[in-house]
């Protein structure tokens, strides 16, 4: 190892070997089972990859992914905003309280959290059984899949934004209070502008966590074809079925989802480094 112009670099063989090594990671755990999914999926040909999509049990799969999501993000980024303004910008009693509460998601199984909705709104609780008196079907149903989600993605907005707004302080929001600025008004000129793109990042993950999500769902959702099958869950029972073609045709829409979340997510991160090198 030496120094030049104040930058550590390696022998020329060692900076190869870890670029070989990183390199034939990604293409080995990443490039090759992405490939391998679209080649299944057509592996009998273009119109019957159209035809495993067009599939009703699928169509519904996908709407239903879709719409879950769909009331998951938006809830999230307002608590996540909601969340972050308040630990960045205010001191109050339980703020490390609420910010351990934000990560717990990230430290419980999935699994449990579904089993911890199952339990609280299952028929053999007071509350399920309640539920079920008026009518109301939390547990084996959309309800339960969305709120199922909402749990295991809800940190993602708010850890991207703590950080961020803890880093940018509060003099600017100060100084528009005093010129006279309301509450709404600096929120909406002075710190939106600010956590845009950290937003637009949290909000990616956030999705794409939503979209993908299998095991908390997988608890909470019954598996009734045609009716609470999520995406992930349709895939499941396809390839259990032993329908692989089917099953890795539905896979490669999550997987162009994540592609194109991808993408997405390569362009805020460049517009976000270009944010804080201009800072």
């Amino acid at each position: 190892m030496r120094s030049v112009n104040n930058q550590v670099t390696e022998p020329l063989f060692i900076r190869v070997l870890l670029i070989a090594s990183a390199l034939g990671f990604i293409v080995l755990f990443i490039v090759m089972p992405l490939l391998a999914v679209f080649i299944e999926a057509l592996r009998q040909g273009i119109e019957t990859y159209i035809n495993a999509l067009k599939d009703k049990d699928a169509l519904q799969a996908i709407k239903l992914t879709f719409f879950v999501a769909a009331i998951a993000v938006p809830l999230n980024v307002v608590f996540g905003v909601a969340a972050s303004w308040a630990i960045t910008k205010f001191e109050f009693r339980g703020k490390q309280l609420l910010t351990t509460f934000i990560d717990l998601p990230f430290s419980v199984s999935p699994v449990i959290s579904g089993l911890i909705y199952v339990l609280l709104f299952g028929i053999h609780s007071k509350l399920g059984a309640w539920l079920v008196e008026k009518d109301i079907q939390i547990i084996f149903a959309v309800p339960g899949i969305v709120l199922a989600t909402i749990f295991v993605t809800f940190p993602f907005v708010a850890r991207e934004l703590i950080p961020l707004m803890q880093e940018q302080g509060t003099e600017e929001e100060e100084a528009a209070i005093l010129l006279g600025a309301s509450g709404w008004q600096t929120f909406y000129k002075v710190t939106l502008p600010n956590i845009k793109w950290g937003l637009l990042y949290g909000v990616l993950l956030c999705n794409a966590r939503a979209m993908g999500e299998f095991g908390a769902v997988s608890v909470v959702s019954g598996h009734i074809k045609g009716k609470t099958n999520t995406i992930p869950l349709h895939v499941e029972i396809l390839y259990n079925e032993y329908n692989f073609v089917a099953a890795f045709a539905v896979a490669s829409v999550l997987s162009l989802l994540a592609l194109f979340t991808l993408v997405l997510k390569s362009f805020v991160e460049a517009k976000f480094s270009t944010r804080l090198k201009g800072r």
